[in-house]
């Protein structure tokens, strides 16, 4: 019976591995990785006592502990379950698939991200801290909504004058939608990746954070170095030149 395994054991194992390595991803991201193990050894510990030695009084506590501890982790991971089947609905290939049967002709203006990249490398030069989030697919309304409403064209000069450093609004992010400045001074959501170098301040923070929990792209100026990063799909791209950013942008 051992060796009656068909294809569909083997993907049913695969699904289960995979699942559980993303659930360990998510937990990573999100600081609970111990709450994650310690879910694992419980679950563990009721297999063991309940199928294998088949304790009836403890595994029936066991059995109940499960039943109500499913409820408690929907409660305690709220956020990070909105956040998976958001990431679901919100997948590049699901996207596509919407714009297909959509039959939208959507063109894209490159030249739109030049003023970007110019006030990035002025501020570069002038040491002079900046965070621009550039909405891609997700919608990122809920966080617009976090900070001053700005509506505007994309302008060199409004953007070096929005993160210049006596103004009101530098302190936050620069959200850009629609290929508009929809709102500045947001707060974004900090990544708890202990992988993330000390060196690289609350501003990379934020944009690893924004990146990891949506599909957009943050772009930061250290205000220590004047050195411009990427922070896109939980990743890093550090020391940019301007050539490399406007190539970024445009793919």
């Amino acid at each position: 019976m051992f060796f009656d395994i068909s294809i569909k054991d083997v993907i049913d194992v695969l699904l289960v591995a995979a699942s559980l390595y993303y659930f360990y991803r998510l937990m990573k991201e999100s600081g609970s990785l111990n709450v994650f193990s310690g879910i694992l050894v419980f679950i563990l510990l009721w297999v063991f006592v309940s199928r294998v030695l088949q304790m009836k009084l403890l595994g029936s506590i066991f059995d109940q502990l499960m039943s109500v501890g499913t409820l408690a982790l929907i409660v305690i991971f709220q956020e990070e379950i909105r956040r998976f089947f958001k990431n679901l609905g919100s997948h590049r290939h699901f996207k596509a698939i919407s714009r297909y049967f959509r039959k939208e002709d959507t063109v894209e203006d490159n030249s739109a991200y030049l003023p970007i990249v110019m006030a990035c490398m002025s501020l570069s030069q002038q040491k002079v801290g900046a965070l621009i989030v550039i909405e891609r697919n997700e919608n990122l309304d809920e966080i617009a909504k976090t900070g001053e409403t700005v509506n505007a064209n994309i302008s060199q000069r409004l953007i070096e004058a929005i993160f210049f450093k006596n103004a009101p609004l530098h302190d936050g992010a620069m959200l850009i939608q629609n290929g508009r400045i929809s709102a500045a001074s947001c707060i974004l959501p900090v990544s708890h990746d202990q992988n993330i170098p000390r060196k690289l301040g609350l501003r990379h923070r934020s944009a690893m954070g924004v990146s990891e929990t949506t599909d957009a792209i943050a772009i930061v100026v250290s205000e220590e170095t004047g050195n411009i990063s990427v922070a896109m799909n939980g990743k890093f791209k550090l020391g940019l030149t301007a050539q490399q950013l406007e190539g970024i942008l445009t793919r």
